[in-house]
């Protein structure tokens, strides 16, 4: 790239003759996270009459370094450019960039312009901060009055331009990227055939439970009455039970399985943790693992299990606080000094009134916190015939890590050394994280979530919201766009291709409950009775299975929820994580169940849409446009892969039809709104449909419809 050629291709953009696009690389290349040692080039149109231009830049992670490099003209015409070697550590990079000029330049806007003190004085020089916009397009920047904030306690505004300096040998596993994923909350998905009532409600002594003989009931709120509501109610789904719909999730073309805590627990979520190394007897113990895990393994599903390691449960064999369990738990030993291998785990004190106080998650006190630096805990997880030992070696490809964020980043990269060591580098470590994992905050300082040495992937709740606002309506496709962008900037190619992209999950409302939009509240009486308004079913049905179709068809692994696909619905926890009614799908379910698996199949035939390279055609107003392809049959990658050479996804999230025109030239692609008014645009009853080579095919897409062009 020279700056002659750079300059001559950004005039078109540079009309405030100030100007840094991120995702651009006439002014940012290589594009998008780096790996730590290699160099980027970078480059600033600045106004001509700007003085001492200066690229500012700060980079570490638990600590910041902060530096100054002059920037010089490479053209004359205000065009300046640095070479920037980046840290040979993972880090987080921010940079902005600093220059002085005369207060009364014409090209600033008035709220930048300072005059002289007295009229006919001369404007002062100024000095200003170009740093990183909001929602804009390509990532350009804006000017402020004040250099950017990143301290991980300050707020962050003005922004600073982020580049995350990841790991060089950073790599996620193959059968991560792109996958099709399917979650379970184990005990609503499926009795097996051989489920015994009777057999169930004696599985366990525990009184506080509560057993559904009738698989329909809906779920328990207030628990029993000598104990109020505990999460305690169960209907039996087992290990079993999904063994034996394994057939039907093939035929959504699923290859990893995530399932909600299997290991032994008193509540039906398992987020209590009793036993960390056996499964729930209710779901059938251990060898029904065992057995689903082969089952798994002839079909080619990998197992990812829900690993909760920030507490246990009090009612556990560590913590034992009711005495349930043989031996001595941590909390008699700390109440009555008896000795307790377990003890060094929790972090106890007494009580102004003398009784046993703990740390606990959020504080539940039936979930006591974990002390996670603790030496001894870390064996029990890491260690020989350990935790993350014996699943892996019973088949589990990996861990979903429960609340990434309240564990020490020292601990989750123990983690993924030992799963990684375990499974031969194939294995998977998921992070649950709400936020952008590339700068998240906790704890009073940055993460190490995104740097190639903790997690692979994490859960895709930021995707979730954007395209959530999308098809509500509250952002448009530009804004959309942009958001989405930000985060294939910001993450490194080898984690965002693994990324557990969702649209529901047993924490936040189903989607079609979602586009609903309904009320935030907390009455579970009105969480319970909520259904999607008969009037609009058919339109938030219609939205639902768009976003399956963006999700399937975007970058990331497509995670869905269990009977997402047949358009269950449910509010908070736990009317979210209702039973899914085998036998009872109306026509309307049946119908998306079809589209779901049709949908579903263009992905398993084209890895064009699993790891293929990725461009956004159009994003205007409703319709959101973008290609998958390969590049001389070699995907995202470097690796040959097979099917179609590329499909060009549109979606109309309006409720009107939309033409545009769908165009293929040497390779490249292009979407745009027809000229016509679809006078000769064919509104199209197929969603699937051929592109053309060396051409221009023009389509018309049903309002809350979606276009799949195979090329």
């Amino acid at each position: 790239m020279t700056s002659e050629n750079t300059q001559n291709s950004t005039k078109a953009l540079n009309r405030a003759r100030c100007i840094h696009a991120s995702r651009l690389p006439e002014y940012r290349f290589p594009f998008g996270a780096r790996p730590a040692a290699s160099n980027v080039d970078i480059f600033f149109d600045c106004y001509r009459e700007a003085s001492n231009v200066t690229f500012c830049y700060t980079y570490g992670l638990y600590g910041f370094s902060y530096h100054e490099e002059p920037m010089y003209s490479v053209s004359g015409l205000g065009r300046y450019h640095v070479n920037l070697m980046l840290p040979s550590e993972p880090s987080i990079l921010f940079y902005w960039f600093r220059f002085n000029v005369p207060g009364d330049l014409n090209d600033l806007t008035d709220n930048f312009k300072v005059k002289g003190e007295n009229e006919g004085d001369n404007a002062p020089v100024i000095t200003l901060y170009y740093g990183a916009g909001m929602d804009t397009p390509d990532g350009e920047g804006t000017l402020y009055t004040d250099p950017p904030r990143v301290g991980a306690n300050e707020d962050k505004y003005p922004f600073a331009f982020q580049i995350t300096v990841y790991n060089k040998d950073f790599k996620t596993p193959s059968f991560l990227k792109g996958a099709m994923m399917y979650q379970i909350f184990p005990d609503r998905f499926a009795r097996d055939t051989s489920f015994d009532y009777g057999k169930m409600i004696n599985t366990d002594a525990r009184q506080e439970r509560i057993y559904h003989e009738d698989w329909s009931e809906d779920v328990d709120t207030k628990g029993k009455p000598e104990t109020g509501y505990l999460a305690c109610d169960f209907y039996g789904g087992s290990l079993k039970g999904i063994e034996e719909k394994l057939d039907y999730l093939k035929e959504l073309g699923i290859n990893v399985l995530y399932l909600n805590p299997i290991f032994e627990a008193r509540s039906s979520h398992r987020y209590d943790t009793a036993d960390y190394l056996n499964v729930d007897p209710i779901l059938g113990g251990t060898p029904a693992f065992m057995s689903l895990e082969n089952a798994c393994r002839e079909r080619g599903i990998k197992i990812i299990l829900d690993g909760v390691f920030s507490h246990t449960g009090a009612d556990s064999k560590y913590f034992n606080k009711f005495d349930r369990y043989e031996g001595v738990g941590a909390y008699k030993a700390f109440n009555e000094g008896e000795e307790s291998r377990y003890r060094s785990w929790y972090n106890f004190f007494r009580n102004p009134d003398g009784s046993v106080g703990y740390d606990s998650w959020w504080g539940f006190p039936d979930l006591p916190n974990i002390n996670e630096d603790d030496l001894s805990y870390r064996n029990f997880i890491f260690g020989k015939d350990g935790v993350v030992d014996v699943w892996t070696s019973r088949g589990a490809s990996g861990f979903r890590l429960d609340v990434s964020d309240e564990l020490p980043d020292s601990f989750i990269r123990q983690m993924r050394q030992t799963v990684k060591e375990k499974t031969g580098g194939e294995g998977a470590v998921i992070g649950e994280v709400w936020e952008d994992a590339s700068n998240k905050c906790s704890y009073g300082s940055y993460r190490d979530f995104m740097l190639g040495n903790t997690h692979d992937a994490v859960m895709g709740y930021t995707f979730r919201h954007i395209l959530l606002d999308f098809l509500c309506g509250y952002i448009d496709a530009d804004i959309a766009n942009s958001r989405f962008e930000g985060f294939r900037e910001r993450y490194p190619k080898e984690a965002y291709y693994a990324m557990m992209n969702l649209v529901s999950s047993h924490d936040v409302p189903r989607i079609m409950t979602m586009l609903s939009r309904p009320e935030d509240t907390d009455d579970r009486d009105i969480q319970r009775e909520f259904k999607v308004d008969a009037r609009y079913y058919d339109t938030v049905a219609s939205l639902a299975k768009m976003a399956f179709a963006f999700q399937t068809c975007y970058i990331g692994a497509s995670c869905i929820y269990y009977g997402d696909e047949i358009l269950m619905e449910g509010y908070k926890d736990p009317f979210n994580r209702r039973t899914y009614p085998w036998n009872r799908v109306d026509p309307k379910g049946q119908e998306a169940l079809a589209y779901f698996r049709r949908i579903a199949r263009i992905r398993t035939e084209n890895e064009c849409l699993r790891t293929g390279y990725y461009e956004t055609l159009m994003a205007e107003g409703g319709t959101f446009a973008f290609v998958r392809y390969l590049k001389e049959g070699r995907d995202a990658f470097g690796k040959e892969a097979s099917g179609s050479r590329a499909i060009v996804f549109v979606m109309n999230r309006s409720d009107k039809p939309v033409y545009v025109d769908v165009s293929e030239h040497y390779g490249s692609f292009a979407c745009k709104a027809s000229g016509d008014e679809g006078e000769i645009h064919p509104l199209s009853e197929q969603f699937i449909l051929g592109g053309i080579l060396g051409g221009t095919r023009k389509i018309g897409i049903k309002p809350f419809g979606t276009a799949f062009l195979v090329f």
